[in-house]
């Protein structure tokens, strides 16, 4: 299958049609390049804020429950477009206030598929910004999507850096690792994890990132990232695991293919069988003697 990864810059909306119709380009332009999975960046929701307008987008709390006040809106404009072009979508994620997790917000993922399907995904770890600042908490558990194009995790940008929420994963063909990095390294340590993650689990993962300043909005008001998708460095796949990936900071779609019959080969018959020998570690991971040499 083809896949899109967004490398997505944000814009301050004035009103519904603007954010619609950007949205509904993104969408039509990966869908005309023949992408059946496209993939939205961590946080990107949060253009939505300014439809309340630029004061509610500058204070903290407020410009959150504005984007969840409209995530609705944005559920079903995905939904249509997802059916309209025939494809899968993993919208930008957003802080939503859902009563069942208390009166904090959780960071959500939502996936859509061409036949009206809609799973969702939340954050299982916050960051130090998230805790501190945003007062965001967990949601709900890891889901594993079975879906047309095969099994489809979710680990949101810091999830990603976290092996144990990847091995819970393990059945998945593609893990989605949609990222808001404002900095070089926090980019890159989101790009390692997906590395990782793709190596440790035989399977294909895809990153996208916010690119390029949102002074109007403080939560994302700086970011550094590009769209990547990675596998094993193994057979049937690229020697560097790389497969695609975007130039840094420089907005668009990047492209690249994920091919099941790979995954399912290299997992069954790669030079290396990391998925089959993880439980090996156990046992070996508890027992560390301490040898002083000196």
């Amino acid at each position: 299958m083809k896949i899109a990864t967004a490398a997505y810059p944000l814009d301050a909306h004035k009103n519904w049609a603007d954010y619609s119709g950007k949205i509904g380009d993104w969408v039509a332009e990966a869908a005309g390049n023949g992408a059946q999975l496209l993939l939205f960046p961590e946080y990107a929701a949060m253009e939505l804020a300014m439809l309340a307008g630029p004061n509610t987008a500058a204070d903290n709390e407020a410009g959150m429950r504005a984007v969840s006040d409209r995530i609705g809106d944005a559920d079903a404009l995905h939904a249509d477009l997802a059916a309209r072009h025939g494809v899968h979508i993993c919208a930008a994620s957003a802080p939503v206030y859902d009563p069942a997790f208390g009166p904090r917000p959780v960071n959500r993922a939502r996936l859509f598929t061409p036949t009206g399907a809609m799973g969702v995904q939340d954050k299982q770890i916050m960051t130090r910004y998230e805790r501190d600042t945003m007062r965001a908490v967990p949601g709900g558990p890891l889901r594993l999507f079975d879906t047309a194009l095969g099994k489809i995790g979710i680990l949101i940008c810091y999830d990603s850096e976290f092996p144990l929420l990847g091995r819970s994963l393990r059945d998945a063909d593609i893990i989605l690792v949609p990222s808001c990095t404002e900095a070089l390294a926090g980019y890159s340590r989101v790009r390692i994890g997906a590395m990782a993650r793709a190596l440790e689990g035989q399977c294909v993962t895809v990153m996208s990132s916010i690119t390029g300043p949102a002074a109007w909005c403080p939560h994302v008001d700086e970011n550094t990232g590009r769209g990547g998708i990675f596998g094993p460095p193994d057979t049937g796949f690229a020697p560097t695991g790389i497969l695609a990936e975007g130039q840094l900071s420089q907005p668009g779609w990047t492209y690249g293919e994920a091919d099941l019959a790979a995954i399912a080969h290299v997992r069954a018959n790669g030079h290396v069988l990391g998925q089959a020998h993880w439980g090996e570690q156990k046992g070996r991971d508890s027992h560390v003697t301490a040898e002083p040499l000196r």
